[in-house]
């Protein structure tokens, strides 16, 4: 999943981003992750050197940090990401770190649902330990939330809850988000469509169970979906959102579900042009 025309992942002034850098992190299996570091407004002239250590040292003050879990298309780049990633260090001065799968962007490999799992994890790893006691948030779109989820059931599990994650625009699992597309809605009553589609997808052990894994999510949740996404229907994400409410245990922090009318216009990947959202993530 490359964008050859996009400019160097390593050029991030042409991605519009200063105070930032760019370096890899060496994930399972012998891969090679691209990431993207970038700091919170109120610090990036503070930081004069923009060396590894100085970054590294800026993780360690109190700002929370955003570790974003992007979608299937495109990479850590994506014009709409970069978006994002502006409202969340400009809007409310919190790191943002963002990578690509292996197999996305500049980082080594092939896609599986494990392997791009452990890398989210890897990722996570290296953010704790360059943070203290700062709070780290997972911020997962599209593709991103199946891998929000399952690695937020884990981390809750050994008692390493995030301080919070957002899900935008999740599915509850890929079966149903293969079922309820769009593209295939012409197909989808043909006698097989299951077994040459969905039951792929789980041959190949693609899965993305959000709808198990939120049940031991016990850290806060935000469910983000706009009315007028076509690529993961609207239903699919408050689907997700009731599944939440009834299965997390009673003493878990609140699950919450904002949804946004169609006549904004966020579609699958616009959420970030709300004007409330800074004021929602906080």
């Amino acid at each position: 999943v490359r964008w050859p025309l996009a400019p160097p992942l390593s050029n991030l002034e042409a991605y519009g981003l200063s105070g930032a850098r760019n370096f890899y992190l060496p994930s399972t299996d012998g891969i090679q992750l691209g990431v993207w570091h970038i700091l919170p407004a109120n610090l990036i002239q503070k930081v004069e050197k923009k060396d590894e250590a100085s970054f590294n040292q800026a993780l360690s003050q109190s700002n929370p940090v955003v570790l974003y879990l992007h979608g299937n298309s495109n990479t850590r780049g994506g014009s709409h990401r970069v978006d994002l990633y502006k409202v969340i260090f400009a809007g409310l001065n919190y790191h943002v770190v963002s990578f690509d799968y292996r197999g996305y962007g500049d980082s080594t490999g092939s896609p599986t649902e494990e392997g791009i799992c452990e890398d989210a994890l890897v990722v996570h790893s290296w953010v704790k330990k360059h943070t203290g006691n700062s709070p780290v948030f997972l911020w997962g779109h599209s593709l991103g939330t199946g891998v929000t989820s399952k690695i937020t059931r884990k981390l809750c599990e050994e008692g390493n809850c995030p301080a919070g994650v957002v899900l935008e625009a999740p599915f509850t699992s890929t079966r149903e988000e293969c079922s309820g597309h769009p593209f295939a809605q012409p197909w989808r009553y043909l006698p097989g469509f299951d077994w040459f589609f969905t039951d792929g997808l789980e041959a190949n052990n693609i899965y993305f169970e959000s709808d198990k894994h939120v049940a031991a999510i016990t850290c806060p949740l935000l469910i983000l979906h706009a009315e007028d996404d076509f690529i993961v229907p609207f239903r699919l994400g408050k689907k997700l959102y009731e599944i939440a409410k009834e299965t997390r245990p009673r003493d878990a922090p609140p699950v919450n579900f904002i949804g946004y009318d169609k006549s904004h216009g966020y579609g699958h990947k616009y959420i970030c042009n709300s004007p409330a959202l800074p004021q929602v993530i906080r």
